[in-house]
């Protein structure tokens, strides 16, 4: 592709973005999918342009806004709107260093080619021309990249760290693997993965993690197929080990999601015990099955259910030894994968979540045996979802009491990082997404609230 045409392709693809209630990452592969001329390199070119957008939406619509885009004028006339065209625009000339006749001439109307700029649009050029992304005047959290609803809780909760530590989120993740020890070793991984030209290093955090330096599509790798690898954040990986969960043992995931955590947790469990992984999406349950095959673990059943006052879950109170509840949340902790997640909410917002986690737990924590584990995560930044729900939990359980992450960590894991005897990890301090877990366990003395009868007993029969 020519680079007009390239200019063009990240224009549609960030107004389909824009006007599509869903992920950009689900977004950008179903355009590229019904565009499939456009070559790999181009595919990266023109996706790198939008997400780059996306990881500088604040400070350039900061920009629109100071050169009269995107609201009224004093006589109460509408300013030209900030929409793709713009945002590119402003992106080529504070970012990348455009020149304004170099900017204009890709303009052209050509073949492929954007459409001629309009008189506004030529305006904007001349306004922008010569300054850099950055301005002395711009607030911190513009500076920041960080969405007004959050803005003042994580300012509160980092402190002086503010600004670094959202900074740090600002650039793409890495790719990070993890080893599956019913396949192999790290070193094996290690060693496939250097034969076949992929730059890796072990992961700071993870014994079970491998750190990917080059781009690389490791789906097509011999290693990962055979189900040596799964691609997971380190991050995530250490909720696993927070669970900490042994060979025989009953485990719920109780969020199951995709199934990652629970790979990793039935792995740890070296293919003996019992794994349920539970979501009210069944059909992303479905999807995780091929990877349980892939994995080679067959200690896994997959449990729909409807809400998290599902029947099973009282039917089968005070049964597990661990339970995993990975809550939904706002995803703060994972901004550098997912820029987007800042500006749009396709999902609940943060007062529908709180109540939300707050109930997923409580129900959650019923399944739990006297002496059993409790797990409660998320990718989250805020105070709110995490300190806080375990400490409203704890309140209203006194049956459970905190297990500082380092007493439940795993021998021969390393040493997790701990804040207030809990698992709290950032990209700017760890170079992992934002991760936080915290484990609860159940006095031994504590007694089944209900009795169990007949009917459990027939739900198990049938169900084995």
């Amino acid at each position: 592709m020519t680079p007009t045409a390239r200019l063009q392709a990240a224009i549609d693809l960030l107004t389909e973005v824009l006007a599509t209630p869903r992920p950009a990452d689900a977004v950008a592969s179903a355009f590229f999918r019904a565009r499939r001329y456009i070559g790999a390199k181009d595919r990266t070119d023109v996706a790198e342009k939008v997400y780059g957008i996306l990881r500088r939406w604040a400070r350039l619509h900061w920009w629109l806004n100071r050169v009269g885009y995107g609201g009224a004028n004093a006589d109460g006339t509408a300013q030209p709107a900030v929409d793709a065209r713009a945002l590119l625009i402003a992106d080529e000339l504070l970012t990348r260093g455009r020149s304004a006749s170099s900017v204009a001439e890709h303009f052209n109307g050509g073949k492929f080619a954007p459409a001629p700029l309009e008189a506004h649009e030529r305006a904007l050029i001349q306004a922008l021309e010569t300054h850099t992304l950055d301005h002395p005047q711009q607030p911190d959290a513009v500076v920041a990249e960080v969405p007004d609803w959050a803005a003042d809780t994580l300012r509160n909760a980092l402190g002086d760290r503010f600004v670094p530590e959202m900074q740090a989120m600002l650039g793409a993740a890495p790719m990070d693997l993890r080893v599956n020890p019913v396949k192999g070793t790290r070193d094996q991984a290690l060693a496939a993965l250097a034969k076949a030209g992929v730059q890796a290093e072990p992961t700071k955090i993870s014994a079970l993690g491998i750190r990917v330096r080059n781009r690389f599509p490791i789906a097509t790798l011999k290693a990962f197929q055979d189900g040596l690898l799964e691609i997971q954040d380190e991050g995530s990986q250490l909720v696993a080990f927070a669970a900490n969960p042994q060979p025989g043992q009953q485990v719920v995931d109780f969020c199951a999601g995709a199934g990652g955590k629970t790979l990793a947790i039935a792995a740890m469990m070296n293919n003996k015990g019992r794994v349920v992984a539970c979501d009210v999406l069944d059909g992303r349950l479905k999807r995780a099955q091929e990877r349980f095959r892939r994995a080679g673990l067959h200690n896994i059943e997959t449990r729909p259910i409807k809400s998290a006052r599902d029947p099973w879950v009282k039917r089968h109170k005070g049964r597990f030894d661990r339970v995993v509840v990975d809550a939904p949340c706002s995803g703060t902790g994972t901004w550098r994968r997912n820029p987007d997640a800042r500006w749009r909410q396709l999902g609940p917002g943060l007062s529908e979540l709180l109540p939300l986690q707050a109930e997923i737990l409580d129900s959650a924590a019923r399944l739990v045996r006297p002496g059993g584990r409790l797990v409660y995560a998320t990718c989250s930044l805020l105070p709110e979802e995490n300190q806080d729900q375990v400490t409203g939990f704890l309140a209203g359980h006194p049956d459970f009491t905190l297990l500082p992450i380092t007493e439940a960590w795993p021998d021969g894991m390393g040493t997790p990082p701990s804040t207030n005897g809990m698992l709290s990890l950032s990209p700017a301090r760890h170079d992992t997404d934002g991760f936080f877990a915290a484990v609860m366990v159940r006095k031994e003395a504590a007694a089944a609230d209900e009795p169990e009868g007949a009917e459990e007993a027939g739900e198990d029969a049938a169900e084995a």
